[in-house]
């Protein structure tokens, strides 16, 4: 058999269907989920996963605010920004930020897991998440993902 018959196809992101999943974070715990998320966010699940291409599906994650983690990471753990200015450091611990924003916690999360180049900028735009049961994506028909 010729080389050139033996090398695997490399599947191009036009090439790929990508579907749409329900994920219900409700009583889970948050680096569990996230990391079954960022799996199908980045298309691994596939058998067509190309490394260098957006082969990945869709993800609404639902009830985002009754994500639990374990032991006392819900009042030790802190998030961390600085806008390079003087003074612009912001510390946020993870209770006050579920209260008030608990979608960037499971972003902030799944954000992690996936590649931190121009990829993953488009890899994470295809995560949606709610803090409720209720979200505006029911027109795509997402199917239910067990995690």
């Amino acid at each position: 058999m010729p080389l050139y018959q033996r090398l695997t196809h490399s599947f191009k992101e036009n090439e790929v269907e990508k579907k749409w999943y329900v994920v219900d974070a409700g009583g889970q715990t948050l680096g569990r989920v996230a990391s079954r998320v960022a799996h199908v966010l980045r298309g691994k699940h596939k058998p067509v996963f190309t490394p260098n291409a957006d082969c990945g599906d869709f993800v609404v994650v639902i009830n985002a605010d009754k994500v639990k983690v374990q032991g006392k990471r819900n009042e030790l753990k802190t998030y961390f920004h600085y806008t390079g200015y003087p003074g612009g450091a912001t510390v946020e611990s993870f209770k006050e930020l579920m209260k008030t924003n608990p979608e960037r916690v499971f972003t902030h999360a799944v954000k992690g897991m996936i590649p931190h180049n121009r990829l993953g900028a488009r890899i994470i735009k295809k995560l949606k998440v709610y803090s409720g049961v209720e979200h505006p994506h029911k027109a795509q028909k997402p199917e239910t993902l067990k995690v």
